[in-house]
């Protein structure tokens, strides 16, 4: 027998149940090459307990808003594309502390500029005309103008 086939003795739904996902997310991610399974004789997939922590990692860096691209990108970044450890999960964690924290800046001003004008050209709005008087905002771009450039301003 393959050697990496008696590591890999995990069923699917073993894995899905101990990590509190869907057969099909775990086919998913494979789909997606973050994770990878063998197949027995049967043609059954088999994963090595290792996945176990991959996919506890996919879930929490998804829980932070972090894309299965910037996922796989940084798993791909490990050497031999390994699972990462703890101190990966530090470095991880560190490298999506940034975008994170750009994110929470970015609703915390939505939020506190959510009751204005949106400037979205609408016109439907009383004090519309004050803000976008025959929608010149239009030249600045699509969608809720205003709103968007009082997300990104910081506070």
């Amino acid at each position: 027998m393959d050697k990496k086939l008696e590591e890999a003795s995990l069923t699917v739904g073993k894995v899905a149940k101990r990590c509190g996902v869907k057969v099909s997310t775990l086919h998913f991610y494979e789909e997606k090459g973050l994770i990878r399974s063998w197949r027995n004789q049967g043609n059954q997939r088999r994963y090595k307990a290792e996945v176990l922590r991959r996919v506890s990692v996919i879930k929490a860096a998804k829980k932070m808003g972090v894309s299965l691209q910037e996922i796989k990108q940084a798993f791909a970044s490990l050497p031999n594309n390994r699972t990462p450890d703890s101190a990966d999960w530090e470095k991880l964690a560190s490298s999506w502390r940034e975008s994170l924290n750009a994110r929470i800046h970015y609703l915390e001003n939505l939020r506190d500029h959510l009751s204005g004008c949106i400037g979205c050209g609408c016109l439907s709005l009383k004090r519309c005309p004050l803000y976008n008087k025959d929608d010149e905002l239009s030249a600045e771009g699509v969608g809720p103008v205003i709103l968007e450039k009082k997300a990104i301003e910081p506070a």
